[in-house]
């Protein structure tokens, strides 16, 4: 089970969709027929129901969120190429028995969406024999941590160092890095970017990192998987990938004009691959529990197949308020204008 190790660019992945033409208006957007990217992920993957098994499944083969071959990124975004055979079948296998990655999990419950996805690519580079480090720290002394390296990877007789990333934003205003921001208002992309290139993926020249390396770096890339939303569709930028994963974003006073039909709030741990589920609810008790949310929640919409309530396409719905709040944090000087 010898896949590609993160590096150069490949040809366009199984899986990876062709984007979507600018649809105007973010119900319109809403409206869409049947995503193109979620109606692969179910062809390519109808055997997947153990949600773990899915995430992983989803950090695998999901287009990049970062296009590697755009000369913005200076070579220095990973990918991990297409999911060779014996990969599928190891995920298809995984899925009838998820007993060994949810001991890789461990009991303790997982808050952070990051962390839980480390956790997964962790599993997969030890289960290929790639996995040298994970999570692994440098320290000054024992108060002062410099930084820490997401994973290690051995990739022939070299050392490889990934900074792994998955991020989901919202395009507001300006069609650039830092017009994508995060649900909460904590970040952009353009300021994830800049923080991993210009500190994390320097890690292992800093002296420091002399003590825990166990030969020199090789290589040092960025890893990044995500979701892009987008209130009047989808916008080329240079340096995406155009065949990232994208949903929409709207208000809480759009979403009364939502079709009816089947939908779910996802939870963040399940924010990663396209939903799955037997529990969906109306669009009347979706809009009655809206209206309870003070924060941004994302929502899927449901088709039914079979037994099951499969994703056909996923959305933010934000306060009414949320685009006056991100402009007077750019106006703090919190993000970036």
């Amino acid at each position: 089970m010898a896949d590609q190790l993160p590096g150069a660019p490949p040809s366009l992945p199984p899986g990876a969709a062709a984007a979507e033409p600018v649809v105007p208006g973010a119900l319109a957007t809403s409206r869409a027929t049947l995503s193109v990217y979620q109606s692969l992920f179910e062809a390519r993957w109808p055997q997947l129901t153990n949600r773990h098994v899915r995430a992983l499944a989803w950090l695998l083969d999901a287009p990049d969120l970062l296009d590697p071959a755009s000369p913005h990124w200076q070579g220095r975004i990973a990918t991990l190429g297409a999911i060779s055979p014996a990969t599928y079948d190891w995920l298809t296998a995984l899925d009838r028995d998820p007993a060994p990655l949810e001991a890789a999990l461990g009991a303790k419950h997982i808050s952070r969406l990051g962390l839980y996805a480390e956790k997964l690519m962790a599993f997969y580079f030890a289960a290929q024999g790639q996995l040298v480090a994970h999570g692994l720290q440098v320290r000054a002394d024992r108060t002062d941590t410099i930084g820490e390296f997401d994973f290690l990877l051995r990739e022939g007789a070299d050392l490889v160092h990934i900074e792994f990333a998955t991020k989901f934003y919202l395009l507001d205003g300006a069609d650039n890095f830092n017009g994508l921001i995060g649900p909460n208002l904590a970040d952009t992309l353009g300021l994830k970017m800049r923080k991993i290139f210009d500190k994390q993926l320097s890690l292992s020249q800093h002296p420091a990192a002399q003590a825990v390396l166990p030969q020199p770096v090789t290589r040092a890339q960025a890893l990044v998987k995500g979701w892009l939303f987008y209130p009047d569709g989808v916008q080329p930028m240079h340096g995406i990938s155009q065949q990232h994963c994208h949903g929409f974003w709207m208000t809480q006073t759009q979403a009364q004009d939502l079709p009816v039909q089947q939908y779910a709030i996802m939870p963040r741990l399940q924010w990663l691959a396209p939903l799955k589920t037997q529990d969906g609810i109306h669009r009347a008790t979706l809009l009655e529990q809206l209206g309870e949310q003070e924060a941004p929640v994302m929502i899927a919409a449901l088709e039914e197949k079979g037994e099951w309530l499969v994703e056909q396409r996923r959305g933010f719905i934000v306060p009414d308020g949320w685009r006056a709040q991100a402009a007077q944090r750019r106006h703090e000087g919190v993000l970036p204008a």
